[in-house]
C-alpha cells in the first residue's frame, strides 16, 4: 500500500508539472540573444537575423512547439490577423519553432496558419530556444510556446510563457504599443 500511495504522488506531482504553464527565463531588461535562422515567407526562403530586424524598430520572437499542430495552427493564425497591427506599430514578427521544421514552407504560406504574412524561422535542434530558455519540458527537442518583445535596442521589454496560444498576440501587441508611450 505504501508503494501504491507513493505512485500516486509522484504521478499527482507529475501531472501538475507538466500542466503548470511555465515561465520564461529571460525577464524585462535582459539582453536578448542575437540569431539568425533559416525562415520562410509565404513559402519564399531566407535567413532571418535579428541584428538587421532590430535596425528597423522592436521585434517580436514568438517561438512555438511544431507547425502543424492544434495550439499553433491557432496561434500562427491569431498572429496572421494582427501582423498589420504590429507592422503599424513598426514591430517586426517573427515565429520561430524547433518541430516540424521541414514543414515551414507550406506553414508560412497556408492562409489558415500564417498566411504569408509573416515569417517562420526553423530552429533545429533548438538551439536559439535553448538561448531564450523556451523549450518545451515534456518534449525538449521542440520549443516552448514562449513570446519575447524586443526593444530596438535590444533589450527583453515583455516575455510571455504560456501553452495556450489564446493570448501570445494580446500580450505582445500590448507591450509593443506600450514602447511607443
Amino acid at each position: 500500500m505504501n508503494s501504491l500511495l507513493k505512485l500516486s504522488v509522484a504521478g499527482f506531482i507529475a501531472a501538475v508539472a507538466i500542466a503548470a504553464p511555465s515561465y520564461a527565463a529571460l525577464k524585462a531588461g535582459a539582453k536578448a540573444p542575437d540569431f539568425s535562422a533559416p525562415a520562410y515567407l509565404a513559402g519564399e526562403p531566407f535567413t532571418f537575423k535579428l541584428a538587421d530586424a532590430l535596425k528597423k524598430g522592436p521585434v517580436v520572437v514568438y517561438f512555438f512547439p511544431a507547425a502543424h499542430t492544434p495550439g499553433c495552427n491557432l496561434e500562427a493564425h491569431l498572429f496572421s490577423e494582427a501582423a498589420g497591427e504590429f507592422k503599424k506599430q513598426g514591430a517586426t514578427l517573427i515565429g520561430i519553432t524547433a518541430g516540424n521544421t521541414s514543414e515551414l514552407a507550406a506553414f508560412s504560406k497556408e492562409t489558415e496558419h500564417c498566411g504569408g504574412k509573416f515569417p517562420v524561422a526553423a530552429d533545429d535542434g533548438a538551439k536559439i530556444a535553448k538561448q531564450y530558455d523556451a523549450i518545451l519540458a515534456q518534449k525538449p527537442e521542440w520549443s516552448d510556446r514562449t513570446s519575447y518583445v524586443i526593444s530596438q535596442q535590444g533589450t527583453i521589454v515583455h516575455a510571455y510563457s504560456e501553452l495556450k496560444p489564446n493570448e501570445h498576440v494580446k500580450e505582445t501587441l500590448d507591450a509593443v504599443k506600450a514602447l511607443k508611450k
